[in-house]
């Protein structure tokens, strides 16, 4: 589970990434989210756009994929959705929450 303090650092790198996917109206497939998990791996923050064809909510589509690649939400905004897992690389380096 995100920090505040760890979800705010994600966000403010989220905003120098492109989109890497697009969900259609088609809604998320088995494929897709095999694909995000893949760039999650490589990556670790991903951002990726919804179309205005998709029916499905979009918060809906976000909890979907994030249950399916086991990454957690870092950010909806409009039809944009970030996700972050940490993969093997470790490429970001996560401020810690001192108490």
């Amino acid at each position: 589970m995100l920090t505040n303090k760890q979800t705010k650092y994600l966000r403010t790198e989220a905003i120098k990434l492109s989109s890497f996917f697009q969900v259609g109206k088609e809604g998320v497939s088995k494929n897709q989210i095999n694909m995000i998990d893949d760039a999650l791996e490589a990556n670790e923050l991903i951002k990726f756009n919804v179309l205005k064809t998709c029916v499905a909510p979009i918060r809906e589509i976000a909890l979907d994929i994030a249950g399916g690649t086991k990454s957690e939400i870092v950010q909806i905004i409009g039809r944009t959705i970030v996700l972050f897992r940490t993969s093997k690389k470790n490429i970001f380096q996560l401020p810690k929450d001192l108490k």
